[in-house]
């Protein structure tokens, strides 16, 4: 009689097993990761990609924000652990940021920043209540407030200090963070968010993020800054938040005040938005529920009456352009039309580059030809620039070629701008084109993940943009439009 083992079934699963074992007999890098067949799947924070279920509405309960003292600090991944922006050991070397940008802002037109410019002269001029407002969007990279801090340093340090601006009430992902600004928030908040899971009516406020408090105590507080050249002052702060069936009571307590209270009970759901003023200077905000329902809120805003600049950091982690569309049209442009930012900007395609082509290119550009347009149509007059994806790459080997979706998405935004008046600054270029993520990753200025800058690799982005504005603003101040005197700014 055969052996057991020797029998053709048995036989069978055996040549399945050592099929099945083979590729992790191999090195990794000869062996296609689909083919190993017992790794777990991977993970992530960000937002699913086109084959993936989509999100549910409904919101996902958060930890507490800790404090954070508005210093640049490395965040951390839930459990510990860097998240892919990786901090860097040493400021940007000086041969990368002194010296001209490498690449100009590309408007055809000539006058797509006009809006913006127009807006700077007039600060500049020192006219009263003048500011220079940009409103910032843009995913995990923005989210971090590198980028957008270096603008927002580099231009309150030459035009003044309007406020810090915008600002979520607690942390909606693991990661968020603003520079120059004090944070913290109790446990219990429960999110809906345009990445997921998603509010059953599209209000989400500026920030694509919506905050519920379901009972009382909890609570979140923001101060400003006790020391440094910009974050100390604000003059007026802006709770934005929803009255809706049911609500309950929310608490606003300004410095050691007595508290107000404010119901936020109304017969049917709509934004709603409380200024409180004090005078200029060092000041902390609590929003808190009291209770007799739930509470929801959405971001602050935190501004000075001052001639200055103000730099509003819109980050939303795992977001793709396309997901703006998430928010309800009409509140989307209701909110930037009463924010009024003299420049809108948008930076996207970290995410979009690890879904490559499974989201159709076509797609891709009808997408972000409507979200673009419904801020355009929002903001007439107001200034727009398209800052363009940063090079995404896969290792291979000891190479690190660029993921083929950044050059397409990069040749879209950048008709996209051209199309829509917008200025178009070209990132993967700046960096160096095909490849330059791997140089970057060398140099210290990339993330481990070859997707993100290193807060290095940020600071070097951010000051590129800035220098390729102010390179747009000289040439502006030396042949203002006759039109220049209407444009927006406050």
């Amino acid at each position: 009689m055969d052996h057991p083992l020797l029998s053709r079934p048995a036989l069978a699963m055996l040549t399945l097993a050592g099929l099945v074992a083979l590729p992790y007999a191999l090195p990794r890098r000869l062996v296609p990761e689909r083919l190993r067949l017992l790794s777990p799947l991977p993970t992530s924070s960000a937002a699913p990609s086109p084959q993936a279920p989509a999100p549910q509405v409904g919101e996902v309960a958060l930890q507490e924000t800790r404090e954070d003292d508005g210093t640049s600090v490395e965040p951390s991944a839930p459990g510990g652990g860097a998240l892919p922006f990786q901090r860097a050991a040493e400021p940007a070397a000086p041969a990368l940021v002194d010296g001209p940008p490498p690449r100009s802002i590309e408007d055809p037109t000539g006058h797509a920043l006009d809006p913006y410019y127009a807006a700077l002269a007039r600060v500049e001029a020192k006219e009263p209540g003048a500011v220079a407002r940009m409103t910032y969007y843009g995913d995990s990279v923005i989210a971090s407030d590198w980028i957008t801090a270096t603008l927002r340093r580099k231009l309150q340090a030459r035009f003044g200090d309007a406020g810090h601006g915008f600002i979520l009430v607690a942390d909606a992902w693991p990661g968020y963070h603003h520079d120059n600004i004090r944070r913290s928030a109790s446990k219990g908040w429960k999110v809906s968010r345009v990445v997921g899971p998603y509010a059953p009516d599209g209000l989400y406020g500026l920030g694509g993020v919506s905050f519920v408090a379901d009972g009382p105590g909890m609570f979140a507080e923001v101060r400003t800054m006790d020391k440094g050249p910009i974050g100390q002052h604000v003059s007026r702060i802006t709770v934005t938040y929803a009255v809706q069936p049911g609500g309950g009571k929310l608490a606003l307590k300004l410095d050691d005040q007595p508290a107000e209270e404010l119901s936020t009970a109304a017969p049917e759901t709509r934004v709603v938005r409380k200024r409180l003023t004090m005078p200029d200077g060092p000041h902390k905000l609590e929003v808190r529920s009291n209770g007799g329902g739930p509470v929801r809120v959405f971001h602050l805003l935190l501004d000075r009456d001052e001639p200055g600049a103000v730099v509003d950091a819109v980050g939303i982690i795992g977001c793709r352009l396309r997901f703006l569309d998430k928010i309800d049209d009409a509140h989307w442009a209701e909110e930037l039309k009463l924010r009024d930012p003299a420049l809108i900007a948008f930076t996207y395609g970290a995410n979009e580059s690890g879904d490559g082509f499974a989201f159709p290119m076509d797609q891709y550009e009808a997408t972000a030809r409507a979200v673009l347009k419904q801020a355009r149509d929002a903001l007439p007059n107001s200034a727009c620039l398209i800052v363009g994806p940063l090079d995404a790459a896969d290792k291979k080997g000891d190479a690190y070629p660029s993921r083929p979706v950044v050059p397409a998405m990069n040749a879209i935004q950048k008709k996209l701008a051209a199309e829509l008046g917008c200025g178009f600054f070209d990132t993967w270029q700046a960096m160096g084109g095909y490849g330059s993520m791997g140089i970057w990753l060398k140099k210290g200025l990339g993330g481990a993940d070859l997707v993100h800058p290193s807060s290095m690799g940020a600071e070097v982005l951010g000051t590129w943009v800035y220098k390729a504005l102010m390179e747009g603003y000289a040439r502006y101040r030396a042949a203002p439009p006759p039109a220049a005197s209407s444009a927006p700014g406050r």
